[in-house]
């Protein structure tokens, strides 16, 4: 084998030093033009001695050569001998090409450093901040409501890490979210599931860390792998809470243990089922939700309250002026809601209040009077049996059966009507249901007339996952159309509950004056977001969507007040007091469809004047 030559071993040697990017080549130009001065100025001294006298000799040569070589211009303003000025335009030359070179490389330099800064490839200086780990649709809803609910905060910050374009998740961000107001977005680009593009979010020092499940055919299998990823990460002393949810509730148990203890993971295939089957019961339910889960009605605060110490959980529900208690949370993390009224509140309870800020909350020295006259002795009906036709078919659907047989009085009827194979050819075991089953077209009015809707109390359409959101949407769209004018020519109404994928297309589906909305997307990232912002409300909402302890219930306001009769919040409150439950608000029918509240009232002032129609309902929490 030859052995390399010295003229080899330079060329790689240079070859080494220009691999190292923008540095190395401003250090070589810096060199050559170092060169060039000294070349030039020792010529100009050795062939033109006069002139080099004339002009400083050797140092103040090499200052004007330097001056010739970054400014062609000053040559212009030489004079001397032909020999001075040969040289000085020669070096002038030779600037020339060393520093266009020079500004080539420094631009190139610069702009490959501002699109390293667009790729979002440096790591964020922040504390208390919140990451999102992700993107999907979910993020608009989530971003959008942790600005709410930083508004009275000096400054905070989100921090979203996706394998996305940083540019374009900024633009997306601009464009359905506009002004942040103090809450600045921050974008970077990698992958969650490695350990180096997880640190650019500087996930150490965060608030709280949110998964978001992405836009593909088994979105938890990424949420479990990137909890794994977390969970073998080196925190220190300090671990913010993480929250996600997963899609499918088989896949709920793996989740929680790729988690571990910090992690608070949601099953939004379960949330999404309770919500749909609560809502055929009582219409307003999901509206009610979303009230409670967004930031910009009323929320859950925790609240240390020593002056109510050795009260009783009944006679605190009238001791704020602003705000209702709807339950309980002890020194050892246990979440009672709506505990018997004669619980006693400990020293170290903190009081879990419905409010519209933390801000407002505070206690009273006069409670509002009761109105006696006003309240209403009117003994709830008994629940009868009845008949519940269910329009399309989704992967939710079997779920939904076997919850409504839960809650179904024995002898109630179910049918399906939906355009796959009879589901009743699959082995289920139905208490209180007799299912039946019609091959249908949901968007076929000749198919839905077939059906005798008129003699259903309840339907329930459910949306095609078959479809693409936006399609299935328009699909649910027509059928509801169809329905509600089956219904409008029958005169026998019945309540309509219906999925919707997209919240967008919620004010659209108004015109079909469906009773009730369930749009499950969003009131999990609602959740999730509540979570971020403080995860021991976990307990409490896990409380209200559990079917074995007190739930939300939209009753009769006949129950509680006398119809037209008037009267005030507080004497619901106390109607309610006197049943074992809490009253959260009212919801108004006349007011069923007109957005943004849909008739929903929730923590109303005590104190005003109130009248309550037979139609209206109140908002309580109770057991059944």
């Amino acid at each position: 084998m030859a052995q390399a030559r010295w003229r080899d071993r330079a060329r790689y040697a240079f070859d080494n030093t220009m691999s190292r990017g923008t540095p190395a080549l401003i250090g070589w130009l810096g060199l050559a033009s170092a060169i060039l001065i000294v070349v030039f100025a020792s010529l100009t001294v050795a062939l033109a001695p006069a002139d080099a006298r004339h002009n400083g000799h050797w140092p103040g040569m090499l200052w004007r050569t330097l001056m010739r070589a970054i400014d062609p211009g000053t040559v212009a303003g030489d004079t001397g001998t032909p020999m001075f000025l040969g040289l000085m335009l020669a070096v002038t030359v030779g600037g020339i090409f060393i520093v266009s070179a020079l500004i080539g490389v420094l631009t190139t330099g610069l702009e490959a450093r501002i699109a390293d800064l667009r790729k979002g490839h440096s790591k964020i200086i922040e504390r208390n901040h919140t990451v999102l780990l992700g993107w999907s649709d979910q993020v608009f809803t989530v971003v959008s409501e942790l600005v709410k609910a930083n508004q009275s905060e000096r400054r905070s910050c989100v921090a979203i890490l996706a394998d996305q374009d940083k540019v374009d998740m900024e633009e997306a961000i601009r464009h359905r979210l506009g002004d942040t107001g103090k809450t600045r977005v921050v974008c970077r680009r990698g992958d969650p599931l490695k350990p180096a593009d997880l640190e650019l979010v500087s996930p150490g020092t965060a608030r709280s860390i949110m998964v978001l499940a992405p836009l593909a055919d088994d979105p938890d299998i990424h949420v479990i792998k990137v909890l794994l990823s977390l969970g073998a990460r080196e925190w220190g002393a300090h671990r913010p809470p993480v929250v996600a949810a997963v899609t499918d509730s088989a896949n709920l148990p793996a989740a929680r243990l790729a988690g571990g203890p910090a992690a608070h993971v949601v099953d939004a295939d379960d949330i999404g089922v309770r919500l749909v089957v609560q809502s055929h019961r009582q219409s307003g339910l999901s509206t009610v939700c979303t009230d409670l889960l967004d930031f910009s009605g009323n929320e859950f605060y925790l609240r240390s309250e020593p002056s109510l110490a050795g009260r009783t959980y009944g006679d605190a529900l009238d001791a704020y002026e602003l705000g209702i208690p709807i339950g309980l949370r002890r020194a050892d993390g246990a979440v009672l809601v709506n505990p018997p009224m004669d619980t006693v509140i400990q020293a170290d309870d903190e009081i879990i209040v419905l409010a519209e800020d933390d801000l407002l909350i505070r206690l009273t020295d006069d409670p509002p009077p009761v109105v006696a006259e006003a309240l209403s002795t009117t003994e709830p009906q008994p629940a009868k049996p009845a008949r519940t036709l269910l329009v399309g078919w989704n992967h939710r659907a079997p779920k939904i059966i076997s919850l409504l047989d839960a809650f179904a009085q024995p002898g109630s009827v179910l049918d399906i009507a939906a355009p796959q194979d009879d589901p009743r050819e699959q082995p289920a075991v139905l208490q209180n249901l007799t299912m039946g089953f019609t091959r249908c077209d949901p968007t076929d009015r000749a198919a839905l007339e077939t059906l005798d809707v008129g003699s259903y109390q309840h339907v329930i359409v459910l949306s095609d996952d078959t479809c693409e959101p936006q399609h299935a949407d328009a699909r649910t769209l027509v059928t509801l159309l169809h329905l509600r004018d089956m219904e409008e020519r029958i005169g026998d109404p019945y309540s309509i509950v219906t999925e919707i994928n997209d919240e967008g297309n919620r004010e659209v589906a108004q015109v079909t004056k469906a009773d009730d909305f369930v749009v499950s997307a969003r009131l999990i990232s609602l959740l999730l977001t509540q979570l971020t912002e403080n995860h021991h409300l976990r307990e409490v909402f896990a409380n209200l969507l559990d079917p074995t302890g007190s739930e939300i219930y939209l009753k009769p306001a006949g129950d509680y007040l006398l119809p037209g009769a008037s009267a005030n919040f507080a004497t619901v409150v106390e109607a309610a007091r006197r049943r074992g439950q809490t009253a959260l608000g009212y919801r108004r029918r006349d007011e069923f469809h007109r957005p943004p509240g849909y008739g929903v009232v929730l923590n109303p002032d005590k104190a005003a004047p109130l009248t309550l129609s037979a139609d209206d309902r109140v908002i309580v929490l109770a057991e059944e």
